[in-house]
C-alpha cells in the first residue's frame, strides 16, 4: 500500500500532479471526486477537472463517508485520486451546505484517519494547505482554517509521502 498526501494552495497544480501519478502507476484509477456544485462558476472548475481525466477512469461522486468510500473502491493493483479533502471538510462543517441531517464532522475525520492505514493499493489524497495566510474573519471561517489544518498534520502522520505543490512543482515534505 502507497497512500500519498499532495499539499498546495489554490490553482498550485496540486490535482494535476496526483493525476500525473495515477497515470504514471499505470494502474486503473478511481477518482473520487468531493465536490457539490453549488453555482456556475464553480461548476465550470469542475469541468475543466472532468476533461482533463482520462475516460476510462472511473469516477465516484462522493461528497460524505469518504471512509467508506474508500473501504469500498481500495483494492490492490490499483489507484484512487481523493480530490479534495478540502471540499470534503468544508461540506461536512459547513451548516448551510447541503448534507446528511446526522453527519458529524469529527466521526467522518475519525474514520478516515482509522482506515487510511489499512487500505490496498496507491491512495492519492489531494489537500489545500490553508495555514500559510492571515487568520480570517468569521467564526466558521476560522473553523474551517483550524480543522483544515488538523487534518492535514492528522492524514500526513498516516501516510507514506507527503509533496507540497507550489507553481506545479512538487517539494517532498516525507517519504
Amino acid at each position: 500500500m502507497a497512500t500519498h498526501l499532495i499539499l498546495g494552495g489554490a490553482r498550485s497544480g496540486k490535482s494535476a500532479f496526483a493525476e500525473k501519478l495515477a497515470l504514471a502507476s499505470g494502474q486503473p484509477v478511481t477518482y473520487i471526486a468531493t465536490a457539490q456544485v453549488y453555482d456556475t462558476e464553480f461548476g465550470a472548475r469542475v469541468d475543466q477537472h472532468k476533461t482533463r481525466r482520462p475516460a476510462h477512469w472511473t469516477t465516484v461522486e462522493q461528497s460524505f463517508n469518504l471512509a467508506e468510500a474508500l473501504q469500498t473502491h481500495a483494492k490492490a493493483d490499483s489507484c484512487i485520486i481523493v480530490d479534495c479533502l478540502t471540499l470534503w471538510l468544508a461540506q461536512c462543517i459547513c451548516p448551510d451546505c447541503d448534507r446528511p441531517e446526522n453527519l458529524e464532522w469529527q466521526h467522518e475525520r475519525s474514520r478516515l484517519l482509522e482506515v487510511l492505514p489499512k487500505l490496498e493499493g496507491t491512495i492519492l489524497l489531494v489537500s489545500n494547505e490553508v495555514g500559510m495566510g492571515i487568520v480570517p474573519l468569521g467564526e466558521i471561517n476560522r473553523q474551517f482554517q483550524d480543522e483544515q489544518g488538523r487534518l492535514n498534520q492528522a492524514v500526513a502522520q498516516c501516510v507514506n509521502k507527503v509533496s507540497f505543490i507550489a507553481a506545479g512543482l512538487p517539494l517532498t515534505l516525507k517519504g
